[in-house]
């Protein structure tokens, strides 16, 4: 049985890495200009076939950029708990359907 309460799944969520500025950052300490750059990145490798698969979890990206910008809000950690959740898979957080591969 899977927990699908936000509060108990966010830990989790905010505590997964990201590799971004040349290390390995948590989810919660990333900022709008992270996000903005790992969508540009997601979207360069974007193309046909197999890579297909990669714009969404870009565009997903570049909607947390933004949502950190219009909220002005400074760092990931600080949105919403529902938000988070319902964002994580779509960004390859954690992976889609909640399952650890």
């Amino acid at each position: 049985m899977t927990n699908t309460d936000p509060s108990t799944r966010l830990g989790g969520i905010l505590s997964q890495t990201v590799f971004i500025r040349g290390s390995n950052v948590p989810f919660r300490e990333l900022t709008a200009t992270d996000a903005r750059a790992r969508a540009d990145e997601l979207r360069a490798a974007t193309g046909w076939g197999p890579t297909a698969r990669v714009a969404p979890v870009a565009l997903a990206w570049a909607e947390l950029a933004r949502t950190l910008e219009q909220t002005a809000t400074p760092v990931v950690g600080d949105l919403d708990a529902e938000l988070l959740v319902k964002l994580a898979p779509r960004l390859w957080i954690v992976p889609p359907g909640g399952s650890m591969l």
